[in-house]
């Protein structure tokens, strides 16, 4: 076992690492698609995508070091979702869950570990999870909290991380 293993598993207690990610808004192609990279690389806070990753202690997948869920309207590149979205309107959202083959290298951090199998907790939570999304009032950011709430006690992780990353909007 490597130093760096050892280290996480005496972290952890053998337990599933939990954390938090940010990535880029998606919208349709061009110009907004710019726009959402753009505001994504100057760190404004309120137009990124969150999402929570669980690196299992128990093997994960094939070719997988972490599970990613996330919840997102269920098409996101469409003008006319961009639209409702943009007059406070709900679209149909949708959970994902993914794997992924190594943790983001950027804005990805460790907020805990779970208590219970991470990966079934967060099952059970998407099959009770309401799958209309309404920006500001039910999206990845309600998602995010509650689930990690679910996973690991803590409430509000999003305004911790947003203080303890000092940052903006």
């Amino acid at each position: 076992m490597t130093a760096l293993a050892a280290k996480a598993t005496v972290l952890t207690g053998g337990k599933d690492e939990v954390y938090v990610a940010a990535t880029p808004l998606r919208a349709t192609k061009g110009p907004a698609q710019l726009l959402m990279s753009t505001t994504y690389s100057l760190n404004l806070w309120d137009l990124q995508h969150f999402m929570v990753i669980i690196k299992p202690n128990s093997p994960p997948p094939q070719n997988s070091q972490a599970i990613v869920f996330d919840f997102q309207p269920k098409d996101p590149e469409n003008i006319y979702t961009a639209l409702a979205v943009l007059s406070g309107g709900a679209v149909p959202g949708v959970v994902l869950v993914r794997n992924l083959s190594k943790l983001p290298r950027s804005k990805c951090w460790f907020v805990g570990s779970s208590k219970s199998d991470a990966v079934d907790v967060a099952t059970k939570f998407n099959s009770n999870w309401r799958m209309d999304l309404r920006v500001g009032h039910h999206d990845c950011r309600d998602y995010t909290n509650g689930l990690v709430e679910l996973l690991i006690g803590e409430k509000q992780v999003l305004e911790r991380l947003r203080r303890d990353t000092g940052s903006r909007g």
